[in-house]
């Protein structure tokens, strides 16, 4: 499966920004999706993820109450809306995909990768 995300930009403290992930070469259906990021000069890490058909989302703590992973299986794409953005929020996200299983918040589970959208908040 090929992923494309994109959504990222430049927005202000306490905005919001939709990041979308559009599939092709398979059905998303028969992946768990995350959302990843990678700040300059630290590990990438885990944000969110979502079962194959929606039923559980799972958030890292930093973005509970802020950020919400959704996915739209007839058109092939998953979404991050985030509200009240911090400063510390901005890094690169990537979507990513794997089988399914309880290790969704390990990066290294995921098999395949969008190529990433940068995301910056200003203060």
């Amino acid at each position: 499966v090929q992923l494309q995300a994109s959504g990222g930009g430049l927005v202000q403290a306490g905005g919001s920004l939709r990041l979308s992930c559009a599939a092709s070469g398979r059905r998303l259906s028969r992946y768990y999706m995350g959302w990843l990021r990678q700040a300059p000069g630290k590990e990438r890490e885990w944000v969110a993820a979502i079962t194959w058909n929606g039923g559980s989302t799972f958030y890292a703590d930093s973005v509970k109450g802020r950020f919400t992973i959704s996915r739209d299986n007839a058109k092939n794409t998953v979404y991050l809306q985030m509200n009240r953005l911090q400063p510390e929020d901005t890094a690169v996200y990537y979507c990513a995909a794997y089988q399914g299983g309880g290790d969704y918040y390990l990066p290294g589970a995921y098999d395949y990768w969008g190529q990433g959208t940068q995301l910056t908040v200003s203060s």
